[in-house]
């Protein structure tokens, strides 16, 4: 009898094959006391598990194909910088001698610690990243016990279903390399490891499917499917025929797709369409171009500081983003300015003033970079240096009204002034531009079009603000709508203004790579998407398989309504 399981899909696609339920060694750390003249011994032992510990983890990325993308790389990358942290050494050493305790329970104290850190944090990508602290602390509680860490059986996987209550990124590397069929996951979200690297890596992924351990037998076949997060067990023939009919289906599409690579975006009826990527740092580059050579509508700065837990200098900022540039080979940069604060904080500004409220309508952004232009100054100036060199833009984050853009352009005055008295070499003609992210500056966009060189809507921040709700918040994220009617009039207001002025307006937020929304953006007279890399052959598909002129009456139709579930039935049959 077919059963079947409900999770989150979190990487698209189908897959068909036999179980494989992965039970990772757990270890419990319990406390014992250790006298005073021990207390070197005990800090030698919990500094030869942290050796250990990172000579496992080389092994394990030496194991890993050399033609492995960068960006999957950094997965384990962080987990080795983690164990050198003496976030790690330091703090538990100081605990063992504070209160006389063995290396486990210390080691456990600082994790539940460091963990609470990432729990406060409102940015959802740097909330997860405590799995990243759990997943070494067990990695190193198992060195301890002297129980090697579990690792990929003798059995073959090749094909095989995966089944866990998580998975750390060494398990999911080295699960892809013996080519497992699909991820299922207990637990995690949309940001967790395990989806983030099943969506590089473009193997079907659920997760969230509680107690999946229990409920699906070792080696029972199973259907995946992705899109929907399904997991069906013990299917009939009936849906074995149908999903495998989908999963050809699926196959077909992506040979489909690639054939896209490097292709223009053309409507029907000869609308060109610009699509760019969103990149964090250079190496991303080299993913961008797998899937098209074209240029960047959004480089977020912030990552840079954050690696570096510190303010980066001009020089050091300088030579990060000329080597991004260098990298595009002449296609456009649209690097946007420093969006720190409230979550995205580095060292040294922590614990300056008291917590915020509500860290998400805080101090952050381009008014961090106004209260802090000691600091604004220098990337300022690093900016317009490589615009020198290329075709470079500048993006502000998060502005709200004139005033805020009125002392940005004097900063930004300020730097040319500095740079011409250095002689140093500088575009002093670049683009300036801003990102439409709060409804304050949706409803200002004509006047902020008309003293800008561009508009760049940014789709994530603008719901959330617009609705007042947190979408990772399971409480009220299913209030999260892009289609909600005020926040289609927003969007569509900032198209018609910077069409008033002459200006381009590109959408560089997630529901600018959704393509249950390109027809419908096109329809409103969006002209420039930045997506993430991986989403730029799927909306330059339906680009291509639209007309631009017969969706502008179908849109007008949807935005006349107030009702969601009308405007989502419209949706549909603009995509059917």
């Amino acid at each position: 009898m077919s059963i079947i399981l409900n999770g989150i899909g979190v990487s698209r696609g189908i897959a068909i094959g036999n179980a494989y339920v992965y039970v990772r060694a757990t270890t419990e750390a319990t406390e014992y006391h250790i006298p005073a003249k021990y207390h070197d011994k005990e800090i030698e032992r919990l500094r030869q598990a942290l050796k250990e510990s990172s000579m496992q983890l080389h092994e394990i990325r030496n194991k890993i194909s050399a033609d492995t993308p960068e960006d999957i790389l950094a997965f384990i990358d962080s987990h080795l910088l983690m164990l050198e942290d003496p976030a790690f050494s330091e703090g538990s050493e100081a605990i063992i001698r504070e209160f006389s305790c063995n290396a486990e329970w210390a080691l456990q104290v600082q994790c539940d610690r460091l963990v609470q850190v990432f729990d406060e944090m409102e940015d959802p990508y740097l909330r997860t990243r405590k799995d990243d602290v759990i997943h070494v602390v067990q990695r190193i509680q198992h060195t301890l016990v002297e129980e090697p860490e579990s690792k990929s059986e003798p059995v073959k996987l090749k094909g095989r279903i995966i089944i866990s209550d998580d998975l750390t990124p060494a398990d999911t590397l080295m699960m892809q390399h013996q080519k497992v069929a699909a991820f299922v996951t207990e637990f995690g979200g949309p940001l967790s490891h395990t989806a983030i690297l099943a969506r590089n890596l473009g193997i079907p992924a659920i997760v969230g499917v509680h107690n999946a351990r229990q409920l699906i037998h070792p080696t029972e076949q199973l259907i995946i499917d992705g899109n929907y997060g399904v997991v069906i067990g013990e299917p009939d023939a009936r849906s074995l025929k149908h999903y495998r009919r989908l999963r050809h289906q699926s196959v077909v599409r992506r040979r489909r797709l690639n054939q896209l690579v490097n292709k223009p975006a053309v409507t029907k009826d000869g609308v060109h369409i610009l699509i760019q990527g969103n990149i964090d740092r250079p190496e991303d580059i080299r993913k961008l171009k797998q899937y098209d050579n074209t240029g960047v509508g959004l480089y977020r700065t912030e990552m840079l500081f954050l690696e570096n837990d510190q303010y980066v200098d001009e020089e050091s900022q300088f030579k990060t983003y000329k080597r991004a540039l260098f990298r595009l080979k002449g296609k456009p940069l649209t690097i946007r300015t420093l969006d720190l604060g409230a979550d995205k904080e580095i060292q040294e500004s922590m614990g300056q003033g008291p917590m915020a409220h509500n860290p998400a309508m805080g101090l952050r952004a381009i008014r961090r970079c106004l209260k802090e232009p000691e600091h604004f100054i220098h990337q300022l100036c690093a900016i317009m240096r490589v615009a020198a060199y290329g075709d470079v833009k500048m993006m502000i984050p998060m502005l709200t009204s004139i005033e805020e853009l009125e002392q940005v352009t004097a900063l930004i005055d300020h730097a040319r002034e500095l740079l011409r008295h250095r002689k140093v070499r500088f575009n002093d003609k670049i683009e300036i531009g801003a990102m439409i992210e709060v409804p304050a500056a949706a409803l200002s966009s004509e006047t902020f079009a008309d003293r800008l060189d561009f508009l760049s809507i940014g789709t994530n921040d603008l719901i959330q603000y617009t609705l007042a709700i947190d979408r990772i918040d399971d409480e009220v994220s299913y209030l999260y709508n892009p289609l909600h009617p005020a926040v289609l009039q927003l969007i569509r207001k900032t198209i018609e203004s910077g069409k008033k002025a002459r200006v381009p307006v590109s959408m560089c937020g997630e529901m600018a790579s959704d393509p249950r929304y390109t027809r419908l953006l096109l329809g409103m007279g969006l002209n420039y998407f930045s997506v993430p890399p991986n989403a730029i052959l799927e909306v330059k598909n339906i680009v291509n398989n639209s007309n631009a002129s017969k969706l502008h009456s179908k849109a007008r139709r949807i935005m006349s309504c107030h009702d969601i579930n009308e405007i989502e039935s419209l949706v549909d049959k603009l995509n059917s």
